[in-house]
């Protein structure tokens, strides 16, 4: 693999040998996502996942989880009793 490396490094025009040259920094920014999946639950059952922005606050999080469609239908005719959100991992709403 190496040989091919250097054919290739060659034939990209550089004149020395690519053993001298240096790694790449590594940037964490670059690394992140900017969106995540989130599981929404009713009353600890996953019944939906939702694409929402790594930093979006938490108001609008319940507000996407409460409208998605298989969410609405668990939640018909029942009350909230609580609603639980763990940042970039899980909406869990309890109703009775």
């Amino acid at each position: 693999c190496p040989h091919i490396g250097e054919e290739i490094w060659s034939q990209l025009g550089h004149d020395n040998t690519i053993a001298y040259e240096k790694w790449p920094e590594y940037d964490e920014e670059a690394t992140k996502d900017d969106e995540i999946e989130i599981a929404v639950q009713v009353n600890g059952k996953v019944k939906g996942k939702l694409m929402v922005a790594a930093d979006e606050d938490e108001a609008s999080v319940k507000a996407k989880g409460e409208a998605l469609d298989n969410v609405a239908a668990a939640m018909a005719g029942k009350t909230v009793v609580k609603e639980i959100y763990i940042k970039g991992r899980i909406l869990n709403i309890v109703v009775k």
